[in-house]
């Protein structure tokens, strides 16, 4: 697919780690072009450089093409959605105040793909993970309805720690996974955070992440659920049990999984499933698709962050140690980029997604 011309997209939370992350993405994509950024009030005004001076923390320096556009005040919504075709969210408030202030930005006719959890259980409001569940964006229509428009609505991604084990549940979907015992090892970027402003993290390891574990549980439902009547309804049958743990890595979330089928396959079986699978990313070849979105590690000692976080740019999962377990069906273990495919780049992959059926266009300028 080629666009006739680029999609303008503005970042809401611009300055903080994902909206960083957003940025470097962002700066030289074949779809989109950044033209507005925004965040509160203490960095309206400033260069972009200045809003993040001594607080930039990708592992790149901030692109040339934005350091120096003036950052806007996120709640001058009607200024910076006339700038723009769409916008990214990775705004830092309250719950009520996100809902409020994407719902806002939709009601400008400005699609909103946040990587924010606030409309994550908003019934009309897709979660996506597109290689697993793009006819979600079905209900846009429905949620449109409800918000008064005709192309503005939210559409959000999923949390970042489901990314290394939902995947599969789609490609064994045949042999029907009933229960998953999952303990997930999250690195400190998901707090937003660094080694140089979180030492405590160094060589510990946290017990708990608020809110992480209901989110574990009950998100990969949503996912994995269906469709009827302009909502999405939770998928049954399926029980999840979840310890999120924060451990002293930068990037890469880790997951350990035990896993019960109601139809029992082989460990053959389920590792031609993984290899052989894909979604609309794929069958499209979208900008941030990976070629090969599940890699299976025969090695015993992988997946490793150190070596396998960053596969196909982040954004494709890495799995290792299936076997067979003495008191549930099967094991193994999941990794997944936080940064990349389970906040930012995911969010991009959902844009992507979303041009390529139709939901975001060019306003007319």
């Amino acid at each position: 697919m080629k666009l006739n011309k680029k999609i303008r997209v503005g970042i809401i939370g611009a300055t903080g780690m994902v909206g960083q992350r957003f940025v470097t993405l962002l700066s030289d994509h074949p779809w989109f072009e950044i033209t507005a950024l925004a965040a509160s009030k203490r960095s309206s005004g400033k260069t972009y450089k200045e809003a993040v001076s001594g607080r930039w923390k990708m592992d790149v320096e901030i692109p040339t093409n934005v350091a120096d556009l003036r950052v806007m005040d996120i709640n001058d919504v009607d200024n910076v959605s006339s700038l723009v075709d769409m916008v990214f969210s990775a705004v830092d408030m309250p719950k009520d105040e996100i809902k409020e202030i994407e719902d806002t930005y939709a009601k400008t006719e400005t699609p909103v793909v946040s990587n924010n959890s606030a409309h994550r259980w908003t019934e009309d409001v897709p979660m996506l993970i597109p290689e697993i569940n793009d006819d979600h964006c079905e209900v846009i229509e429905s949620q449109k309805k409800r918000l008064g428009t005709s192309r503005g609505f939210v559409a959000v991604k999923p949390n970042c720690s489901i990314q290394a084990y939902v995947p599969l549940l789609a490609a064994w979907k045949e042999y029907e996974p009933q229960e998953l015992a999952i303990s997930t090892y999250q690195a400190i970027s998901g707090a937003g955070k660094t080694f140089k402003e979180w030492p405590e993290m160094i060589e510990n390891i946290i017990p708990y992440i608020g809110g992480e574990e209901e989110k574990s549980e009950k998100e990969p439902l949503k996912v994995l659920g269906e469709v009827n009547n302009g909502k999405i309804v939770n998928k049954e049958g399926l029980s999840i049990t979840c310890q999120c743990l924060r451990v002293p890595v930068l990037n890469g979330h880790t997951a350990s999984v035990f896993i019960k089928f109601k139809n029992h396959p082989c460990k053959d079986e389920l590792i031609e499933k993984l290899i052989k699978f894909k979604g609309f990313p794929q069958r499209e070849n979208l900008p941030s698709a990976p070629k090969q979105f599940i890699h299976y590690m025969r090695e015993d000692d992988r997946p490793q962050v150190k070596l396998d976080v960053d596969c196909e740019n982040g954004m494709a999962i890495s799995v290792g140690r299936l076997r067979e377990d003495s008191v549930y069906d099967f094991k193994f273990i999941g990794l997944a980029h936080n940064t990349l495919r389970g906040a930012a780049g995911g969010a991009v992959l959902c844009a992507e997604t979303l041009v390529a059926k139709g939901y975001i266009t060019n306003k007319d300028r």
